[in-house]
């Protein structure tokens, strides 16, 4: 390909952060919905570059192997299953009581003085199937009760549970952020797990326990009464209903994460070719691990428990419908990174970043970071981030351990500071009863604190993976 931009390195980083500014712009000033952004600003930098027409949107007879079906098809191909699918596992787990028994169980165990911790591995546990929204939904209630009992602050309570569920959220599959970043990366789910949880529970414990018992104390927000009056009614409603063991929602919650890393180091201790490397690689090959996670909580948590076919038929749609606009961004992304590989802007920066000795990882962080504050949401900031380093690390060596913990960068900087452009801001502000002042000194912050820790811990992975 020859173009004006081809030899001129000024040229190509100019237009980079071009990309960037001009997709922040239309998201944030004129409210274009990102994955039309996305789309917008990848065609603008591909004919800006000079890419060819039919190399970038191809022609009647050769469509497949255009950038825009390469790119759209690539990702989505890797993701849509296991997004789909971990979709309907939190959602027959939410509908079947799972998440109270969860909770009621940890309070048990840890009595009334240790709540909030009970309430923090409760969002840790849970937040694994779940979207953050829903468990919010879902365990607010909860919260609600056990903060009005404690006669405490509902932040010393809701500020531990939002903390797992955000960090589930940000760097554990089957959530959308994380899985896109691997597809985009290359990275086996296996690992992703593997650092996810490494990366997670210390940002977790730092955050939601420490933080939160230091600003629970500082925050006097009492439960407001209408908050409290809908739990109880809730929890009245789910008590005339059979709640299943603490040991079956644990038991469908791992299963999938233990066939998904099963099958990763099964590929790497099993002789290839063998039966048992077959059988290791075949059930945990993500897809095939929630498949079969979900059809066993089909049937142990709804079947057997009296839901009917079209109860869970109904359940099952109504949880698919938000997923749509989050593969349509996460499909953009990938063709935006699909265009940025074939502009030469990926081989250009791994150029200056050997030249300043700039870690990738810390790279990533930071463009992770600028993004999720200029614009609020995680996804974007996670897909774009993940599109922009994805050509740099084509050229690297890096190892699957060592690409997973660059996700994690990513997905660190995705959940920085939330505010008031940030949905999820607004969702803590109503369900806690939070105003404004009172959700940034608690949310904002909190999550600054997962997002500086889980980096730190990266970071510090990666001197020695």
């Amino acid at each position: 390909m020859i173009n004006w931009l081809q030899h001129s390195t000024p040229g190509l980083l100019t237009l980079a952060v071009l990309s960037i500014a001009v997709l922040l712009l239309l998201i944030i000033r004129f409210k274009v919905e990102p994955f039309i952004a996305l789309i917008v600003v990848a065609l603008g930098v591909a004919l800006a570059a000079g890419v060819p027409t039919e190399t970038l949107v191809g022609s009647a007879q050769k469509a497949s192997d255009s950038l825009l079906e390469k790119g759209f098809g690539g990702i989505l191909g890797h993701i849509t299953a296991i997004i789909g699918l971990g979709t309907l596992l939190g959602a027959i787990l939410e509908a079947s009581g799972g998440a109270q028994v969860l909770m009621d169980k940890l309070m048990t165990a840890f009595g009334e003085k240790r709540a909030p911790v009970a309430i923090g591995l409760a969002g840790l546990i849970f937040g694994v199937p779940v979207f953050f929204d829903i468990g919010i939904f879902v365990l607010a209630p909860l919260v609600y009760v056990a903060a009005k009992r404690s006669g405490k602050s509902i932040v010393l309570f809701s500020m531990p549970l939002l903390a797992g569920l955000s960090v589930m959220h940000a760097f554990m599959p089957p959530h959308p952020g994380p899985v896109a970043a691997a597809g985009l990366l290359k990275v086996s789910l296996g690992w992703i797990i593997i650092m996810g949880l490494a990366v997670a529970i210390p940002s977790w414990f730092v955050g939601g326990i420490l933080y939160s018992y230091w600003i629970g104390k500082r925050i006097n927000v009492p439960v407001p009464e209408e908050m409290l009056v809908a739990a109880e009614q809730a929890r009245a409603e789910n008590g005339d209903r059979e709640a299943p063991s603490l040991g079956l929602v644990l038991s469908i919650i791992g299963l999938p994460l233990v066939l998904i890393l099963a099958g990763t180091f099964g590929s790497i201790l099993l002789q290839k070719g063998s039966r048992p490397y077959s059988i290791a690689t075949f059930f945990g090959t993500p897809a095939v691990a929630l498949t079969i996670a979900v059809l066993l909580a089909f049937w142990l948590l709804g079947f057997r428990r009296g839901m009917t076919r079209d109860k869970i038929a109904e359940m099952a749609g109504a949880s698919l419908r938000p997923v749509a606009m989050i593969l349509l961004v996460v499909g953009a992304g990938g063709f935006f990174g699909a265009v940025l590989a074939a502009t030469g802007i990926g081989k250009t920066l791994a150029g200056e970043l050997s030249d300043l000795g700039l870690p990738v990882i810390a790279l990533s962080y930071v463009i992770s970071c600028v993004i999720r504050i200029a614009q609020g949401s995680a996804t974007v900031a996670i897909v774009t981030t993940a599109g922009i380093v994805a050509p740099v690390l084509a050229d690297l060596n890096y190892s699957q351990p060592q690409l997973a913990l660059v996700v994690m960068a990513i997905a660190s900087g995705s959940i920085i500071a939330s505010h008031v452009n940030d949905g999820g801001f607004w969702i803590v502000s109503r369900y806690f009863g939070l105003s404004v002042k009172e959700t940034l000194q608690s949310w904002t912050v909190l999550e600054t604190i997962l997002s500086v820790v889980g980096f730190v811990v990266a970071g510090l992975l990666s001197l020695v993976v």
